[in-house]
C-alpha cells in the first residue's frame, strides 16, 4: 500500500513539479558543493539535479518502498549512497558534510527542532543548508484559518504533514544565519500548501 502511495505521490507532484517547483530545486542546488546530505530524499526528485560541484551525495530516506524507488534513481549517479535514516538521528559524524538539502521535508517529520539540531551537528562550519518548505501562510488570515482546521485530519492521511508550521522561526532558533529567502506561492499546488519558504543558512564559521 505505502509503495502504491509512492507511485501516486510521484504522479501527485508532476504537475507542481513542471509549474515551477523543478526550477526552483535546480536553482537552489547551485548554491552546494562537496560532500551533501540529503534529508527525506524521497523518490529521488532532486538527484538528477545536483551541480557538478556535489562530489559526493548521502541520500537519508527511512520509508522503504520510497527508499526501493529511490535506490533505482541513485544508481544512475556516481558517489551518490541511499541511506535508511530520519532526520531526528543522522548516523554521521560531527562536521563532516558541506552542504545538507531538505525540500518539502519539514513539515513532516516528528522532532523538526530535532532535526535541526542534527543539521547543525552533521555540518562542517560555514556549510549550507538549503532548504524549500511549505509552510503556514501568515500573510493570508484566511488560508490560515483554513489550515489550522483541516491539520489534524490532514496530518492522519498525508503521512504526519503539518500545514501550520513557523519553518523559517526554527530555522533561525538552530543557530544557523539565514542568508537567502524567498517567499512564494508553489504553482499549481493546492491552497493549503502553496505558500514556501526556500533559501539557503549558513553554519557560522569556527
Amino acid at each position: 500500500m505505502i509503495e502504491v502511495v509512492a507511485a501516486l505521490n510521484d504522479r501527485f507532484m508532476r504537475t507542481i513539479e513542471e509549474a515551477g517547483l523543478t526550477d526552483w530545486r535546480r536553482q537552489l542546488l547551485t548554491g552546494l558543493s562537496g560532500t551533501v546530505l540529503e534529508i527525506g530524499a524521497g523518490t529521488g526528485r532532486n538527484v538528477a539535479l545536483y551541480p557538478a560541484g556535489v562530489e559526493r551525495v548521502l541520500l537519508c530516506e527511512p520509508n522503504r518502498h520510497m527508499r526501493a524507488r529511490l535506490a533505482r534513481v541513485a544508481a544512475n549517479r556516481v558517489s551518490a549512497e541511499v541511506v535508511d535514516a530520519t532526520g531526528e538521528h543522522l548516523p554521521l559524524p560531527d562536521e563532516s558534510v558541506d552542504g545538507v538539502l531538505s525540500t518539502l521535508v519539514l513539515c513532516s517529520v516528528a522532532d523538526p527542532e530535532q532535526v535541526l539540531r542534527e543539521i547543525v551537528r552533521v555540518l562542517r562550519p560555514g556549510g549550507t543548508f538549503a532548504f524549500i518548505e511549505h509552510v503556514a501562510a501568515a500573510d493570508r488570515p484566511e488560508r490560515l484559518a483554513w489550515q489550522r482546521r483541516v491539520e489534524p485530519v490532514w496530518r492522519r492521511v498525508a503521512g504526519n504533514c503539518h500545514l501550520t508550521r513557523q519553518t523559517e522561526a526554527v530555522i533561525a532558533a538552530s543557530g544557523l544565519r539565514i542568508d537567502d529567502i524567498t517567499r512564494a506561492g508553489m504553482r499549481r499546488a493546492p491552497s493549503l500548501v502553496r505558500t514556501t519558504i526556500r533559501g539557503l543558512a549558513r553554519k557560522p564559521a569556527a
